[in-house]
């Protein structure tokens, strides 16, 4: 059976495979609460849309408002037990929904706080993989790990929601939501096995704990002044906030303005993600090709013009329009975030890897529930079709950032920057954005 095993790359790196196991079954899980949750509401609990809309927003709040501090607490702590204690939370807190249910007890205000609950047990188990994957694998191997993983995304998110549906039609919502909470219970008996001994972080003898503001203050300011993270920041925080300002009123535009019935939108939606598929697949092999520099650039172009496909589509021929813009922006996004995730790992120094992906994605995450308000209003005042044009013209240029920055002539993954400037300096960048 090993000689049928893969041999190359990470295939025989035992601990990485653990980490990789215990992310693609939380994957592939958490697509099944990410359907079963709101149809619970609707079918058990009677909510309402604005109900249901609140369930969402409630559940994308502690990306915002706890991304920062976990950061700090990650660069504070080992990270394997927060990856475990996270995964634990998450199965107690799902399995409370199917035990309420079986005893009559479920209320509205409880999917509430579990999704808020869970949400932050996520964004701590999202900083802390993040972070830890630099210590589990070699500097050269990060593109090769961050691909695999991303494999395990886009799978489920491809073969997701259609397994999900299947579950929760056979067996019910609060059934389905226990088989997510056993996912867990199983991912955190993968990442308990990992025997890679982590290195605590250092502090100097006898120096004082700094206080949490101090250290959220040196990472916001080490990714604001560094002359290669500042410009993907600003890259993917205006890509999100543009293709969110389309996302919001999209399935909208294709009921009302181009007649599509909900199956054509799903099964258009399920082919479209070949195109993250694939991305994964290829995104090591490119960045070797051409460079990392040139694929990050190159990849942000893609789906910087992949938008434009939405509201060009005509109504009699919609849905090819629809395919090439979700394929080639699904690609284009995947690749440049494999490629750019393990770039700003290989940069980093280890002690600010967890402040490092958490200002980040505050930053890039930030945008979006702003965009798709945006989105929401425009379509509203100007009609759904001149909503997405704009949308689509502003992600047109989201690339330039990167075009006019060092980052573009980066040929392959760099050491970490020697000499680190000291907080006080780093907090206010002295130079603007190279070009």
């Amino acid at each position: 059976m090993s000689s049928l095993w893969p041999r190359g790359g990470l295939w025989r790196h035992g601990d990485f495979l653990k980490l990789w196991s215990a992310e693609s079954i939380s994957q592939f899980g958490s697509q099944i609460t990410g359907l079963a949750l709101p149809l619970l509401a609707v079918l058990v609990l009677d909510a309402s849309a604005f109900e249901v809309s609140a369930l969402f927003v409630i559940e994308f709040l502690p990306f915002i408002l706890f991304a920062i501090p976990a950061g700090v607490w990650v660069d504070r702590l080992r990270r394997k037990p927060i990856l475990v204690i996270a995964d634990l939370g998450r199965a107690a807190l799902l399995g409370s929904i199917p035990a309420a249910h079986l005893l009559d007890v479920l209320h509205l205000g409880q999917l509430y706080v579990v999704g808020f609950l869970v949400g932050i047990c996520t964004v701590f188990f999202d900083v802390s993989y993040q972070s830890y994957l630099p210590s589990l694998v070699s500097r050269d191997q990060l593109v090769d790990g961050n691909s695999k993983l991303e494999i395990s995304r886009s799978g489920a998110q491809l073969a997701g929601p259609g397994a999900a549906g299947g579950l929760i039609g056979a067996l019910g919502a609060p059934v389905a939501i226990l088989l997510d909470a056993v996912s867990f219970l199983v991912s955190a008996f993968f990442l308990f096995g990992i025997r890679t001994q982590e290195q605590p972080p250092e502090r100097a003898e006898g120096a004082p704990k700094p206080s949490m503001l101090r250290e959220a203050k040196e990472g916001l300011g080490y990714v604001l002044g560094n002359r290669y993270l500042r410009p993907i920041s600003i890259c993917t925080g205006s890509s999100n906030f543009f293709w969110s300002l389309g996302g919001a009123i999209l399935i909208v535009y294709a009921v009302r303005e181009l007649d599509m019935k909900p199956a054509t939108i799903g099964i258009i939606f399920s082919v479209a993600n070949a195109g993250p598929l694939l991305a994964a697949l290829t995104a090591n092999r490119l960045a070797a090709r051409i460079g990392v520099g040139r694929t990050i650039l190159v990849t942000a172009m893609l789906f910087s013009a992949a938008a434009m496909f939405y509201p060009a589509a005509p109504q009699e021929l919609a849905a090819p329009f629809f395919v090439i813009g979700g394929i080639l922006g699904g690609y284009g996004a995947v690749a440049y975030n494999i490629t750019q995730l393990s770039f700003r790992q290989a940069i980093c120094p280890p002690r600010l890897q967890g402040r490092m992906n958490a200002v980040i994605r505050f930053l890039v995450w930030g945008t979006m529930p702003l965009g798709a308000l945006s989105g929401g209003a425009l379509g509203t005042w100007l009609g759904l079709r001149e909503a997405l044009w704009i949308g689509a013209v502003g992600a047109l240029f989201t690339f330039l950032p990167i075009a006019l920055s060092p980052v573009r002539s980066i040929e392959k993954m760099p050491e970490p920057a020697a000499d680190e400037p000291p907080p006080e300096e780093v907090l206010v960048p002295t130079t603007a954005p190279s070009a």
